[in-house]
């Protein structure tokens, strides 16, 4: 399945466009796409931080998602850091 990964944040700076599409098997569960996206991220982002994204959340169109779930149907989902300020 095809999953189109919109960027946020600090993601942004690696990737201008604000998204990335990465292939992953059907069924893949969240875990399963930052595994995916850490992959990429080493092949393709030379300054990229991997903490980064051990810290930042995966969302559908309408919820914050769990490891455990699986990676939405309709292959649209956000990656979200962590951000600071009040």
């Amino acid at each position: 399945m095809k999953v189109a990964i919109k960027l946020f944040g600090a993601f942004r700076d690696h990737e201008p466009s604000g998204q990335v599409t990465l292939e992953i098997a059907d069924g893949a569960r969240v875990a399963d796409l930052r595994q995916a996206l850490a992959a990429f991220a080493a092949a393709h982002w030379p300054r990229f931080r991997p903490g980064l994204l051990e810290y930042s959340a995966f969302a559908s169109e309408t919820a914050v998602l769990r490891e455990t779930e699986p990676v939405p149907a309709n292959g649209h989902v956000a990656i979200l850091p962590p951000v600071s300020g009040g």
